[in-house]
């Protein structure tokens, strides 16, 4: 029995205009303009008609980005028109021929706004011919995008004399991307991505730069650099070559800053040691699939450090089982030191803070006595005045008057401040004392200091025999405008403190 057509087989087919001068384009177009079918098959069938003598070898560019690798300067690529020969420039094209490549034009703006560049343009490649060279060899590399309607996938099809020859290049391609350069590796959103702004803030970090206690710092520093140089200590003792440091205490205090000072400290040669960071859990499949992506790729990675900032907020009840099973389970973490951070240890499963094996030792990053506070001010002091630091009592000159004096005496009215509260203060004084610079042309005025009721004696308690020093030469140290915006300053701050404390 014949039935009618219906309207979708009555539909006409698209119309095809004449053949370009490259048959694997016109494959290409065809299978792209008409009732889908696998555009692997069509492109590899269409390249071994036209390439018969030629080994073909596809490839994801998502493993092996072949023209990334050229960018990098292992290869050299050049965009080709046809496969047969050089473009010409000098014959018109025929208004019904199908261009060669096809590729769109992408606006990139500039990574801020207020930046004096305004974007630029590139080329994004999705059908591209290209001729290849890479050690000695010389290949024809088709680079595509296409798949399904519901997904495009950008695919390499690579031609060569051999197919060892392909398989080199791609090994070589492969080894290189597998390894981050100026990078680090970031799990995010459900998968790893490298992120070089992390790698540029992880430069400027060093321990000089952290603030602890002198003897707890040694031992962060002892215990991480013993750990990647004991392999063969944990081999002959016959225990597992992994370890795990919890960082805790209230915010603010160099949890931080620690981090970045140890990831920069081991991606120093001769024997870098690779970070991976994992700022969250979040992913399409859930937050067990991330863990055991984390784990899969860290056990690849390793030797390694493995970071879980905020650990209490990532490991929540749903995937504790999930994650202590990682950390203890059947395949081996070799290598592999974990270090987490958290403001809340007591938000913390008892299975994690207190077993061994899992997190071994716990550094608590209190509030900074007085002398870590006398080091931060010291720290803040070098600083703005640079190279002009040689003398002690220097520091009168420049933008801001900042003697030695003053590190002593601004530690002493930050008592029970964290390190970002006193940064703070510093940010809060120098920008006000710019501000009242361009009020005044240049000048500063005295006026600004804080009302002589407002009374400090209980704020210096920790200075001991230096507290009444302080007050016997308050008059001489306000004549420097910013010991008066400090103390107006950490009087503001300090009332948010307290009425923090209240409201807890």
């Amino acid at each position: 029995m014949r039935t009618q057509p219906s309207a979708i087989d009555a539909a006409p087919l698209p119309f095809h205009p004449a053949k370009s001068a490259d048959p694997i384009y016109d494959s290409f177009y065809h299978n792209s303009t008409a009732p889908r079918i696998s555009t692997n098959t069509v492109l590899a069938s269409a390249l071994r008609k036209h390439y018969p003598d030629l080994h073909l070898t596809i490839t994801s560019t998502y493993s092996s980005d072949l023209l990334g690798f050229a960018a990098a300067g292992h290869a050299f690529v050049t965009p080709c028109s046809t496969p047969d020969e050089p473009p010409s420039h000098h014959e018109p094209l025929s208004p019904t021929a199908i261009p060669s490549d096809l590729r769109w034009r992408r606006y990139i703006p500039p990574a801020k706004r207020d930046s004096s560049s305004s974007g630029y343009l590139v080329d994004s490649v999705k059908f591209g011919r290209f001729t290849y060279t890479w050690s000695s060899h010389t290949y024809i590399l088709y680079n595509v995008v296409g798949g399904h309607a519901s997904f495009d996938e950008e695919v390499s099809y690579l031609l060569s004399s051999s197919a060892q020859a392909s398989d080199d290049l791609i090994l070589a391609a492969c080894a290189f991307w597998n390894h981050p350069h100026d990078e680090i590796l970031v799990f995010d959103r459900g998968y790893w991505q490298k992120s070089h702004k992390l790698w540029e803030s992880v430069q400027s970090s060093t321990w000089d730069d952290v603030i602890l206690d002198p003897q707890m710092k040694a031992s962060i520093i002892g215990e991480v650099n013993k750990f990647f140089g004991s392999q063969e200590r944990y081999k002959k003792l016959k225990v597992p070559w992994k370890r795990g440091i919890i960082y805790y205490g209230p915010p603010g205090n160099g949890k931080t800053i620690s981090i970045k000072a140890m990831m920069h400290t081991l991606s120093l040669p001769p024997s870098p040691i690779p970070t991976l960071y994992v700022r969250s859990l979040t992913s399409i499949a859930g937050p067990e699939y991330a863990i055991s992506s984390i784990f899969a790729q860290a056990r690849q990675q390793s030797p390694c450090l493995l970071v879980f900032e905020d650990l209490d907020s990532l490991v929540t009840d749903r995937v504790r089982s999930y994650f202590l099973n990682e950390v203890d389970g059947l395949e081996s973490n070799d290598g592999i030191l974990m270090v987490g951070s958290t403001n809340h240890l007591e938000r913390l499963d008892k299975g994690i803070r207190n077993r061994p094996s899992r997190f071994d030792r716990k550094y608590l990053f209190p509030e900074p006595g007085m002398p870590e506070r006398e080091a931060y001010c010291a720290f803040w002091r070098r600083k703005l005045l640079g190279d002009r630091d040689d003398d002690d009592e220097g520091g009168g000159e420049g933008e801001v008057e900042f003697p030695a004096v003053l590190c002593r005496a601004i530690a002493g009215i930050t008592g029970g401040f964290s390190f970002a509260y006193i940064q703070e203060a510093f940010v809060a004084s120098l920008l006000a004392i710019a501000e009242e610079k361009d009020d005044n042309g240049g000048g500063t005025k005295e006026s600004d200091a804080l009302d002589p009721s407002y009374e400090w004696e209980g704020r210096w308690s920790e200075v001991g025999g230096a507290s009444r020093w302080i007050r016997d030469e308050d008059r001489d140290l306000d004549r420097f405008p910013l010991w008066r915006q400090m103390k107006k300053q950490v009087r503001i701050l300090r009332e948010e403190l307290d009425d923090g404390e209240e409201e807890v």
